[in-house]
C-alpha cells in the first residue's frame, strides 16, 4: 500500500500543477473577490475531485469512458459553462462596465457558496478528469485491499497535493491583487482569463474523442 501511494504521490503532482481550468478559476477568483473566495473555490474543485473519485470506484466513470454519447454530453456542457465564463469576463471587461453591478467581483462576492460553486461545477463539467481517473486510480490499488476506500485515499493524496498548489496560487494572486485595482488593469485581466476560459472551452468542444 504504501508503495502504492508513493507512486502516485509522483502522478498525481504532474496532474496537480498542470494548467488546467480548476487552476484558473482559483487564480481569478482570488484576484476578483480575494483569498478567502479564491480558496473556497479551490475547496469546490476538491468536493469536484473526490464526487469524481467515488464514482471511479463504483464504476460510473466507465460508462463516460465507454459511451460516446455520455462523454459527448459531459464535455459539451464543460464546454458551454466555460465560454460562458470566458464570455462574461470579456463582456465585464468592456470599457465603462465599472459598476457594482457590472465588476465580475460583485459576481464571485456574492457569498462563499458562489465561488465554491464555480469551483466545482468547473471541475465537475471536465470529463478529462473523470476518464483520468478511471484509467489512473485503478492502476494503483492493490488487488487484496478495498476498493472504494483506497481509492477515495488516493484522492485525498491528490487533494492534499491540490490544497498546497491552490494556496501557492492564492497567496501569489493576493499579494499582486492591490496592483491590479485600477480599473483598466483589472479590465486587461479579466479579458485575458476571458480568452483563457472561452480557449479552454473550445479546446473541449473540438477534442476527439
Amino acid at each position: 500500500m504504501l508503495t502504492a501511494v508513493l507512486a502516485f504521490t509522483a502522478v498525481a503532482l504532474v496532474l496537480t500543477v498542470s494548467p488546467g481550468p480548476d487552476t484558473v478559476i482559483v487564480l481569478r477568483t482570488t484576484v476578483a473577490s480575494g483569498r478567502r473566495a479564491g480558496l473556497l473555490a479551490g475547496a469546490g474543485v476538491i468536493l469536484g475531485c473526490y464526487v469524481w473519485g467515488v464514482a471511479t470506484a463504483l464504476g460510473l466513470t466507465a460508462l463516460l469512458a465507454a459511451s460516446d454519447l455520455a462523454y459527448t454530453a459531459v464535455r459539451i456542457a464543460g464546454a458551454a459553462y466555460l465560454t460562458w465564463l470566458g464570455a462574461r469576463a470579456l463582456w465585464n471587461s468592456r470599457p465603462g462596465a465599472e459598476t457594482r453591478q457590472e465588476r465580475p467581483e460583485a459576481e464571485l462576492a456574492t457569498g462563499p457558496w458562489k465561488a465554491m460553486r464555480a469551483g466545482f461545477v468547473t471541475n465537475l463539467l471536465n470529463p478529462k478528469v473523470g476518464v483520468i481517473y478511471m484509467t489512473l486510480l485503478p492502476q494503483f490499488v492493490p488487488h487484496d485491499a478495498a476498493v472504494l476506500p483506497t481509492t477515495l485515499l488516493l484522492v485525498t493524496v491528490h487533494n492534499l497535493l491540490g490544497i498546497a498548489w491552490f494556496a501557492l496560487v492564492v497567496t501569489a494572486a493576493h499579494a499582486v491583487r492591490g496592483g491590479l485595482a485600477r480599473p483598466s488593469v483589472r479590465r486587461h485581466m479579466e479579458r485575458l482569463t476571458g480568452l483563457v476560459f472561452v480557449g479552454f472551452g473550445i479546446r473541449l468542444a473540438a477534442e476527439a474523442r
